[in-house]
């Protein structure tokens, strides 16, 4: 059987978890905590990384930061995970879907300028499959407003845009290291602070609303409770798993890399024969091979691939079900414009199985048995 997804496992995962748990200090922020912040600011040069519980909690933290309250307006893709949509909806905002790019998947940008209202406080732009939406487009309307801007990376690590790591070049940047991401910790993720002034905000927030890190560091002899905060702060032994991943994140990269290049190759001939589309790579876009995804006719073709796949034991997933067709996205949102390409390419989308350690003569089988499809 060839599995959707296996969580990354590289080698010293067990070693360092056993260094962790030895160093009597499990809880966060400890010595594994601190080498996963000081590894992701010098693979994005954010000017500071801050693990946190997940991905998720990373999007709240960065709602807390940009000031988002009731009645606020933020704008997102549909095209989403639940949780981009969730972190705001936490604070009062009303949720403004705009229509994607069907080429990328991504947000169109040029459709966010006429979404944008009196109310409208943030711009969440969402990199999906790792690689970024048009930021430059993104950074010149929040400027232009006065708008934040929050990138959703989570799967966009050690992916960029014009040489610049996705998550760095909004106000904020959201990392998720849950099971099915290229680096994982099981569940966890990670903030980026890309202003100086947000730092030490951040710090109070990560830390239920105190200035214990301050405390830790010798700033104040004692801390108390001084803002809004959670518990977002990460175990040292989900850390410790992680660390040994993005030590060398190069190792599950080009792996990864890899099997996603054989897919393309050996799909090439489908997609020129008009039968299926493939992942377009925009010029100055790095990706990190997040997934490989092909896209058929219809609803009904990809759920007879899907249904084809299975016979030969190959796990085969659709994606996100658009959130403005759902009933809490009804109630907590609209869509601003016409939904010309979310729903139909939603419907149409279909993801093989990509992770690190995926066999290239796996990927051949499985290209074989989407090309046995057709005919």
């Amino acid at each position: 059987m060839i599995s959707f997804n296996v969580p990354p496992y590289v080698g010293n995962e067990e070693k360092y978890i056993k260094e962790a748990i030895e160093s009597r200090k499990i809880c966060g922020d400890g010595g594994f905590t601190k080498k996963c912040n000081a590894k992701l600011e010098e693979m994005t040069g954010a000017k500071k990384a801050l693990i946190t519980t997940s991905g998720t909690s990373a999007l709240e933290m960065a709602s807390l930061l940009a000031g988002i309250k009731e009645g606020d307006e933020v704008i997102m893709p549909s095209y989403t995970f639940v949780s981009t949509a969730n972190a705001f909806v936490l604070r009062g905002a009303k949720i403004v879907f705009v229509d994607i790019r069907p080429d990328t998947m991504n947000i169109d940008e040029n459709l966010i300028e006429n979404a944008v209202t009196p109310l409208t406080k943030a711009i969440v732009p969402v990199h999906y499959a790792g690689v970024s939406c048009e930021m430059d487009k993104i950074l010149e309307i929040g400027e232009k407003h006065g708008l934040s801007v929050i990138e959703d990376a989570a799967q966009g690590v050690n992916a960029f845009y014009k040489g610049r790591a996705l998550g760095t070049m909004g106000d904020f940047g959201c990392f998720s290291f849950h099971e099915t991401k290229n680096y994982s910790m099981g569940e966890g993720g990670a903030i980026l602070i890309n202003n100086e002034k947000d730092v030490e905000r951040a710090e109070i927030i990560r830390e239920k609303g105190t200035n214990r890190s301050k405390f830790f560091r010798g700033q104040v002899d004692k801390y108390t409770w001084v803002d809004l905060g959670s518990s977002y702060l990460q175990s040292e032994l989900n850390c410790a798993y992680l660390y040994a991943q993005i030590e060398d994140p190069e190792l599950i990269n080009q792996n990864r890399l890899r099997a996603w290049d054989m897919y393309r190759e050996l799909l090439s001939p489908l997609r020129d024969n008009g039968r299926l589309e493939l992942p377009t790579i925009p010029e100055g876009c790095v990706h990190n091979a997040h997934m490989f995804y092909i896209k058929l006719k219809d609803i009904d073709e990809r759920s007879a691939m899907i249904k084809h796949l299975r016979k030969y034991e190959i796990g085969s997933v659709f994606h996100y079900i658009p959130l403005h067709s759902s009933p809490a996205g009804q109630r907590f949102g609209r869509f601003a414009g016409e939904d010309v390409f979310t729903t139909r390419e939603s419907e149409r989308l279909l993801r093989l199985p990509l992770y690190y350690g995926l066999r290239l003569d796996e990927v051949e089988f499985i290209c074989e048995k989407v090309k046995e499809f057709f005919k």
